[in-house]
């Protein structure tokens, strides 16, 4: 990912403004815990499993791309 600084670009935050997006990320985390808690132990499982392929199939894939191809 690449950066672009623009030193001439001020972004004026009040304090208000800055507690509003402190208090949203507060919110976030809370209700992607409180989700993540809510969804089971077989959702947990499926997650994990999907992952799992998902990193598996890159690996091939990666491999592939170079020429070392899978048995």
């Amino acid at each position: 990912m690449t950066a672009i600084s623009a030193p001439r670009s001020l972004t004026r935050t009040t304090p208000f403004e800055r507690a509003l997006l402190s208090a949203a990320s507060a919110l976030d985390v809370y209700v992607a815990a409180r989700l993540e808690r809510r969804n089971g132990a077989a959702h947990r499982q499926a997650a994990v499993a999907q992952s799992a392929f998902d990193a598996a199939r890159r690996g091939a894939e990666a491999r592939g791309a170079i020429g070392i191809l899978p048995r």
